[in-house]
């Protein structure tokens, strides 16, 4: 009996196993067991390590995880820095009422000014009363020269020129022509002229006068003429008969239209940088004799008459930054030349000086005036001052902004929020300037 008993007895090692009986009808084909007789059969389960380690590997898997994200969040903020700088310029309010003068010529030591120069015409129809006889004297320009002395020489009003085509003309107003310098240049004076005789014979290109009353004398060679331009106008025979207010009304619209056309083409054509005043345009309806450059042809089927006025408009340009580099040094205490501009120069008022004594043909200095209410801003190198930027501390930024006297102020907003250092890439800096409007 205990020899069997023995028999029976397995050492068993304790290492995580676990042990089982079965009945023998209940066994499997596949399972092993470690100990069997007649009457059971034992087997052995090994608690396996995954079994009891699995939880403990979740939180290890979880704490990887979490570290991962903690420290991905980390890098993509650090590699996405942002930073954002809202500057507010400075800014100066006056009121102008500026008296300047400006010179064509760019080499003088003054404000420079240029033309535009737009010749056009327009044309429109008017009802006629029918046709009217005229007799027009032709009419132009002459200068008048004295090669003979050093004194003045004075013409009366009428006074004949024999002209190189034969015609006689006569002075329009009583003239003095200045002596000669005293390096021998002759004196000069214009006077207008017209035709001593109504016609188309007395149009001419330009001529070459003699004093007719100075003929036999020393003077007839020295104080001489010749014509500025054409002579035109000369004419007799039928032309359409408009009534007063017809006619008037008429100029006026074509002035208003013609003007219109020729301000845009000059807009067009005015070039970056620079400034047309809408005051500081002119349109000269005027020809070369200073008459309406006006025609009219009859069209005797409809009892009507076509108008055509030809103008020519001045536009009087000035460069955008001089201009207001002079209005700044007249209005900015100890102003240091920096770089500035006014929003509303556009809108400022331009008051030529004796523009109707001002002949645009030969226009070389000006003086106006301007005036209304300004804002002098000043600008920032925007590219200079973000290179200043990068990879600064945060609190560099008040140091770095004393630097830039034409700030007024700025704010720095870097994100993400726990970054003391601004970028050092300019694309990863946002700037945003608040210029006066």
């Amino acid at each position: 009996m205990a020899k069997q008993l023995l028999k029976d007895m397995v050492k068993v090692k304790h290492i995580n196993k676990k042990i089982i009986e079965k009945p023998r009808e209940n066994i499997k084909e596949k399972e092993k067991p470690i100990f069997q007789n007649e009457e059971r059969v034992i087997f052995e389960v090994r608690k396996t390590a995954t079994n009891e380690n699995k939880k403990g590997s979740k939180y290890m898997l979880w704490f990887v995880a979490l570290v991962s994200v903690i420290f991905c969040f980390f890098a993509f903020s650090f590699l996405f820095s942002k930073a954002e700088v809202v500057v507010n310029q400075k800014t100066k309010s006056v009121v102008l009422n500026e008296n300047l003068s400006a010179s064509k010529d760019t080499s003088a030591d003054t404000l420079p000014f240029d033309l535009v120069v737009i010749e056009g015409s327009e044309s429109t129809t008017v009802q006629t009363l029918g046709e009217k006889n005229v007799s027009v004297k032709a009419t132009g320009v002459a200068v008048i020269y004295n090669a003979f002395s050093s004194s003045s020489q004075a013409l009366d009003i009428d006074t004949r020129l024999e002209g190189s085509n034969g015609k006689i003309y006569k002075t329009l107003t009583r003239t003095i022509v200045p002596g000669m310098s005293k390096s021998g240049v002759p004196g000069s004076v214009e006077v207008k002229i017209y035709g001593s005789a109504a016609g188309v014979e007395y149009n001419s290109g330009p001529l070459d006068f003699k004093i007719f009353g100075f003929k036999g004398t020393p003077k007839y060679a020295k104080i001489y003429g010749r014509s500025k331009g054409e002579i035109t106008g000369g004419f007799v025979g039928s032309v359409p008969d408009v009534s007063g207010a017809d006619n008037v009304s008429a100029v006026n619209d074509l002035k208003t239209a013609l003007q219109a056309k020729l301000l845009s083409q000059a807009t067009n054509q005015i070039p970056a940088g620079f400034v047309l005043f809408k005051d500081a345009v002119f349109l000269d309806t005027n020809d070369a004799n200073n008459l309406p450059n006006i025609t009219s042809t009859l069209d005797k089927g409809t009892s009507a008459t076509v108008l055509s006025l030809n103008a020519t408009l001045y536009g009087i340009l000035f460069n955008e930054k001089k201009l207001t580099q002079k209005v700044a040094q007249d209005n900015i205490d100890k102003y240091d030349g920096s770089d500035v501009y006014i929003p509303n120069i556009r809108d400022l008022a331009f008051t030529l000086t004796n523009k109707d004594n001002i002949s645009f043909n030969n226009l070389q200095t000006i003086n106006f005036n301007l005036s209304g209410p300004a804002k002098i801003v000043w600008k920032l190198d925007t590219n200079k001052f973000v290179a200043d930027l990068l990879g600064k501390s945060k609190g560099d930024f008040t140091k770095i902004l004393s630097e830039y006297p034409n700030i007024d102020s700025a704010t720095l907003t870097i994100s993400p929020i726990w970054k003391t250092f601004i970028p050092d890439k300019a694309k990863n800096i946002k700037m945003t300037i608040n210029y006066a409007k």
